[in-house]
């Protein structure tokens, strides 16, 4: 089962739709605080549909009570527009923790320092960055793809 780690969502639609992809997914979702809206927002259950009653979602005030839950910290991904290494060049595993951030400035320079593992998702330079929600799907996509073996 992959980790999929949202560090400060801003946008209640897009943590539905990721809540949507999870339970698709069969991935476990970790909300880390602040958000930018109320978990109960009805914007969010909307996204979510009817799945976020079978989503498996963890809430953490901050980073370090995150942090302290995980196993092996060699096996966390930080997505970043500014990394060298593509998300396509990577091996995932199964219990690995993907790691997004808010959609405005994506992790902060503290987070990004906390671990090694860095990557990014290919794009054209027309564009800034992908919206969350069509990042995590890449993402997951790929690392379920190895994971399965297909």
């Amino acid at each position: 089962m992959l980790n999929i780690v949202l560090v400060e969502p801003e946008i209640p639609n897009n943590t539905g739709n990721i809540g949507r992809l999870c339970v698709g997914t069969e991935s476990r979702l970790h909300l880390v605080h602040p958000f930018g809206f109320v978990i109960n927002d009805k914007n969010l259950k909307r996204s979510g549909l009817d799945y976020w009653v079978h989503l498996d979602v963890t809430e953490y005030k901050n980073v370090a009570e995150w942090m302290s839950q995980i196993p092996d910290q060699s096996r966390v991904f930080l997505m970043s527009s500014h990394a060298k290494k593509s998300y396509l060049e990577n091996q995932f595993q199964d219990g690995d923790w993907l790691v997004f951030g808010k959609e405005s400035v994506g992790l902060s320079a503290e987070v990004l320092a906390l671990f090694e593992n860095h990557l990014t998702i290919p794009m054209s330079p027309l564009i800034r960055s992908f919206n969350i929600a069509n990042s995590v799907a890449f993402v997951v996509g790929e690392a379920k793809r190895q994971i399965i073996g297909l």
